[in-house]
């Protein structure tokens, strides 16, 4: 790894002085836009141990394939909190509840209105997760009561309030009027923890 880190480092700087900086410059500006692509216009926190909820859990279940998507929500009952998902292609709902002392004293905020979808992209393999309200009426009319919901397919979110539907592999407009892609936040799975965050 080490050796890999130095070539990399060292082939720009033997381009010359300034191609150096250049190259650090650009690598800069590149890591500040993927940075900045995250919606930070409310707090987003998830932490998900899926070793603790193995399959048939379908939020555990959809981690592993590419086109699967879940909405998220979640609501503490008796002093213990629930996660509650809907599957993409077919609606199905689940209450997953959250058993453990650590699962209930981590910290749990999805977004605007207690709404985050989460999968992995079956154009690009990554893990997505996008602010459970529509974009463009959250940046259009304020407020937060712009709720996504599934189409049929479970291909397409669609907002009620201005009928644009967004594809959900990469959160752009794929039917109404056009406007900006769905906002994101960060998404991470390394096997075991499913992570949201901004």
């Amino acid at each position: 790894m080490r050796r890999f880190v130095h070539s990399i480092v060292s082939i720009p700087l033997h381009l010359g002085r300034g191609w150096g900086w250049v190259f650090f410059l650009v690598l800069f500006w590149a890591c500040d836009d993927v940075e900045n692509s995250v919606y930070r216009g409310h707090a987003c926190y998830f932490i998900f141990d899926a070793t603790l909820h193995p399959a048939p859990c379908q939020l555990t279940v959809a981690l592993g394939n590419p086109g699967h998507f879940m909405t998220v929500r979640a609501k503490m009952m008796g002093g213990v909190r629930h996660i509650l998902t809907t599957r993409n292609y077919d609606q199905a709902e689940e209450d997953i509840t959250l058993t453990s002392k650590k699962e209930n004293s981590t910290r749990c905020v999805l977004g605007a209105s207690n709404a985050i979808i989460i999968g992995r992209s079956s154009y690009t393999g990554m893990f997505i997760c996008y602010e459970g309200q529509c974009a463009n009426c959250l940046d259009q009319y304020g407020g937060t009561n712009y709720p996504l919901t599934w189409s049929p397919n479970g291909q397409q979110l669609q907002c009620a309030r201005c009928k644009r539907s967004y594809d959900v592999n990469n959160g752009v407009v794929a039917q109404g009027e056009g406007g900006r892609q769905l906002y994101t936040y960060n998404a991470a799975f390394d096997g075991a923890v499913l992570r949201a965050w901004n």
